[in-house]
């Protein structure tokens, strides 16, 4: 693969207890377990992390679709959820629904520049066949 960035960050303290920074100190907050699974809930947590930046990577790629294409999209914004569950063999895994706001892009096109973004993103390329990932245009 020819690198064209890489990000690096560290985390210290108690893994989901803790603390995360980036090397050039962008990202830097402290993480904590969130109420749902019994922690304090008093900082952010990988979810949340994951959830914005697929948000973010997943619109990047849609817009790049949509030029491409010739497709005016404005007020374009993307939603992520991210759920944390645990698998029957132990361990835990993730699950990701992604929401499409395309105002004034017809619903039929909106859904094609959808697909072809989840085709196209790193995010969604990195966890094809690892973890469940749905797309969805949300209505006008």
């Amino acid at each position: 693969m020819k690198v064209l960035y890489t990000a690096e960050a560290l985390a210290t303290g108690e893994g989901r207890n803790g603390h995360v920074r980036s090397t050039d100190g962008r990202v830097d907050l402290d993480v904590a377990v969130p109420k749902e699974m019994g922690g304090s809930g008093d900082g952010s947590n990988p979810e949340q992390l994951f959830a914005a930046g697929y948000a973010a990577c997943f619109h990047s790629a849609l817009l790049g679709v949509a030029r491409q294409r010739k497709i005016a999209v404005a007020d374009s914004a993307i939603g992520a959820s991210v759920s944390i569950g645990p698998l029957e063999a132990g361990g835990y895994t993730l699950a990701v629904h992604l929401e499409a706001s395309l105002p004034g892009v017809e619903r039929a096109v909106a859904q094609e520049l959808v697909e072809a973004a989840h085709q196209v993103c790193p995010y969604s390329n990195a966890t094809r066949g690892n973890i469940d990932v749905t797309v969805a245009v949300v209505e006008e």
